[in-house]
């Protein structure tokens, strides 16, 4: 008698914990509420299709449609157990192939249906979570592509944060709730966009999610336009931004800045210290002091009058880092200057025009930005040429004109500005109650969380940059669903740093190699790399079916209980997983 025996093992790993997190913040019911499908349209719902290529995404750091249905394929068991099927059908490998998936992208790219997604979930993760809603950092970042955009009206050559001007490329702003970078907002516009243009319709996007007045938006100094500050005073909102040095902030002398650091080269003036947060021996970390000016500008018909702080702080860091950049541009700038009339000798071609030299001169001095910084003279030298009598032709003398640069470092000037170097003006028009010197400083540095956000978004584990979709529509709904999967990220990693604060004891066991190692701030990244090797097997043998789950050991037991998520989604897998087909 041969007995058949049928054995199916699946990977499971972190799939159910990322499925669990999605349903818990309502991603799957809220995105079938607000995207209409076709009507046509039959198997897993939108909102489950998303959820599922989220966790593909998450899971593998893949988000190439191509690879989705495979990988389905191969944890049907795990999938039809968690996720409800088209009326109570099961969840087949089908429900995402490449056409489905392309449909996905395409409902996300309509910007009616997206902005009533992001509104509604960005309002409802506020809430759920109970969010603190007081500051929001807004930046842009652009991603490239590598294939043809002929005709295209969103791909577009532009200044390029990839340093890759050669490449067509996108533009995408954030709108982040800072300090945690959870986004709220998500902004895809031509590669060409200027960044000064996109700050108040992203404000206005925030606004939307976030309803309410008394925000700080923090952002560089591209938001520094004076119409951007008069419309947040005026709607009762705040800023918090650096001015830009450029106009008579690149002057040394003369400028806005020096005037303000006067009295404190005269020790008139006394700085207050911002020293480094967390830190058991906390290093000064900047110093600066404060002035008041008022502003007014007409916006739309309206005068709006604000009182405007001015912060003066310098950074020891930034001051370090300036003048090594400052020596550096000095000598590459001096040594082309001083090439440009090189000494008399074979293969050497003296300059014999002036304005080609003036401005093979002045081409260097502004591409190393050292305008100022050198005196530069230019002396004729002439001299004549003794040219001996051949066949008909008599002995003549030729004049020969030729130009000397004189390159002399102007002293005085170099320096003032490495005095200067590390100092930066910022411009706020919070309350000093509300937002102190010391603490607008340290707010303006979590900039980092956004910045790693887009090293989320553009490398591992999202892996927007390349694009492996080139249809205008699908690029923008890649985007966007890639910015759901940043939220997944950051909303997870923030729940388990928040929830260890009220705990005892640390998290350990998450680096390989030093398992007694333990941290308060893990990062989702390492959350999720816990739950691999976590296996399904499903034994049938004679009409009997055997079930068994890797067990899951205590410090996955601990990140699902910090995620506020049951053990359940893992343990009952087995005896829920429906029969093999």
């Amino acid at each position: 008698m041969v007995t058949e025996v049928n054995i199916q093992t699946e990977r499971v790993d972190d799939i159910p914990l990322l499925i669990g997190q999605q349903v818990a913040m309502g991603l799957p019911t809220l995105i079938d509420e607000v995207i209409e499908g076709h009507g046509n349209r039959g198997g897993l719902s939108i909102g489950w299709t998303i959820v599922g290529w989220l966790s593909f995404i998450l899971s593998e750091a893949d988000h190439r449609m191509s690879y989705v249905e495979p990988w389905a394929a191969q944890r049907l068991q795990t999938l039809q157990t968690l996720m409800p099927g088209p009326g109570g059908a099961p969840v087949t490998a089908q429900d995402f192939d490449d056409d489905r998936l392309g449909d996905v992208l395409r409902y996300l790219s309509d910007d009616g249906q997206w902005e009533s997604l992001e509104q509604r979930l960005g309002a409802q993760l506020v809430s759920v979570y109970t969010l603190p809603v007081k500051r929001v950092h807004l930046d842009s970042t652009t991603a490239t592509l590598y294939h043809a955009v002929e005709g295209s009206t969103l791909f577009a050559y532009g200044h390029s944060k990839d340093h890759r001007p050669d490449l067509p490329q996108v533009k995408v702003m954030l709108g982040a709730l800072d300090p945690l970078g959870l986004p709220l907002t998500t902004l895809v516009v031509p590669g060409n966009r200027a960044d000064d243009g996109l700050y108040w319709p992203a404000i206005q996007q925030v606004r939307a999610v976030v309803p309410q007045s008394g925000l700080l938006y923090i952002a560089d100094s591209k938001m520094e336009a004076l119409g951007v500050r008069a419309r947040l005073a005026g709607q009762g909102d705040y800023y918090l931004v650096p001015l830009s040095q450029k106009g008579d902030q690149a002057h040394p002398e003369g400028s806005r800045l020096a005037t303000l650091l006067q009295p404190v080269w005269s020790q008139a003036q006394a700085l207050v210290s911002v020293y480094a947060p967390d830190s058991e021996d906390p290093a000064v970390i900047a110093q600066g002091y404060e002035t008041t000016q008022a502003q007014a500008m007409e916006v739309e018909g309206q005068l709006i009058h604000w009182q405007e702080r001015v912060l003066v702080v310098y950074s020891p860091t930034l001051a370090a880092q300036g003048e090594q950049g400052l020596q550096q541009r000095l000598q590459r700038a001096e040594a082309k200057l001083r090439s440009l009339t090189p000494a008399p000798g074979r293969g050497k071609r003296p300059a014999t025009d002036l304005v080609q030299l003036q401005q093979a001169a002045e081409t260097i001095v502004t591409q190393h930005r050292v305008g100022g910084l050198f005196s530069l003279t230019y002396h004729e030298q002439r001299s004549q040429r003794r040219i001996r009598g051949y066949g008909q032709r008599p002995p003549r003398s030729v004049e020969q004109v030729r130009y000397q640069l004189e390159v002399v470092r102007n002293e005085d000037a170099i320096a003032l500005l490495s005095r200067q170097m590390g100092w930066r003006l910022y411009v706020t028009n919070a309350p000093p109650d509300q937002l102190p010197l010391t603490e607008a400083v340290l707010a303006y540095r979590t900039a980092s969380s956004i910045e790693r956000n887009f090293a989320r978004l553009k490398g591992r584990p999202l892996g927007l940059r390349p694009f492996y979709v080139q249809r205008e529509d699908h690029v923008k709904g890649m985007v966007r669903l890639l910015s759901l999967a940043l939220r997944i990220l950051t909303l997870m990693e923030f729940v388990v740093r928040r929830t260890l604060q009220d705990q005892p004891e640390p998290l350990s066991g998450l680096y390989p190699g030093n398992p007694k190692q333990s941290t308060l701030r893990p990062t989702t990244e390492r959350l999720l790399a816990a739950f691999k090797e976590v296996t399904l097997t499903l034994i049938h043998l004679s009409g009997q079916r055997i079930s068994h789950l890797t067990p899951l050991t205590p410090l996955q037991q601990r990140v699902l209980s910090l995620l506020g998520l049951s053990a359940a989604l893992y343990v009952d897998l087995a005896e829920r997983a429906p029969n093999l087909s």
